[in-house]
């Protein structure tokens, strides 16, 4: 346990010098795990919900996912928005990879990479990202870890570097329930909040998961707050 707590540290401590940038996207999302079944489905709908000091701001995303072998997994989303006017509507489409690097539980801990490539509706805009996954079970506790790079570009962007980091402590109480407390950083942005999640297995490989989410900003006086769900049904 000590070298994950090690791992953790040295991580924040290389976050810190990384300048600010104002992030087009939110930073609170999904935590990843590292893991990847074979011959896996499924469908996934995500929402978030912010409540911010300049407005509301709602996003949903739509995807489906297919693993490949026993290692690769690729899933496309619609990205939909509300805008300005209150109306929602197509923002983005996106496609994204992950690949179990190790086994479970062959080392010390279980890791992972993501590739996200994303292009916005009807604009010439770019977002390309890659991360580090890793999770350790200790216990009926896991404790897991997202450290990205994410480069954006296009007819409105400016060329930057950005960087983000999440954390996730889940005590798996039982299948069905499982509390968290999770951390986001990245962009001026740091967040922190409870959040459950759970699944429930049918027959074969038929599971549907949950998570729910309520992250608050403490990096400033705004207090900004983001409500979070994922449901996936896989099969």
């Amino acid at each position: 346990m000590k070298s994950v707590f090690t791992i953790i540290s040295l991580t924040l401590l290389a976050l810190l010098p990384v300048a600010p940038a104002t992030a087009d996207g939110l930073v609170v999302d999904k935590v990843y795990h590292p893991y990847v079944i074979a011959n896996e489905q499924e469908f996934e709908w995500r929402l978030l919900s912010s409540h911010m000091d300049k407005g509301n701001r709602l996003g949903q995303r739509l995807g489906y996912g297919h693993s490949f072998g026993e290692r690769v997994a690729v899933e496309i989303y619609m990205l939909g928005e509300r805008d300005s006017q209150e109306n929602f509507g197509l923002q983005a489409y996106e496609i994204e990879a992950r690949w179990m690097i190790t086994e479970q539980g062959q080392y010390w801990a279980d890791w992972g990479m993501l590739f996200e490539l994303e292009k916005q509706h009807q604009i010439d805009n770019w977002e390309a990202k890659i991360g580090v996954l890793a999770e350790k079970e200790f216990g009926k506790s896991s404790l897991t870890t997202n450290l990205f790079a994410i480069r954006e570009w296009g007819q409105t962007l400016q060329s930057e570097w950005e960087s983000q980091f999440r954390m996730q402590y889940r005590y798996r109480f039982i299948l069905e329930i499982q509390p968290a407390i999770e951390l986001y950083m990245g962009e001026d942005f740091v967040g922190i909040g409870p959040a459950i999640m759970g699944l429930h297995r049918y027959t074969g490989q038929r599971q549907i998961k949950w998570e729910l989410g309520l992250i608050t900003e403490v990096g400033h006086a705004g207090k900004d707050q983001t409500l979070r769900l994922d449901l996936e049904f896989e099969f």
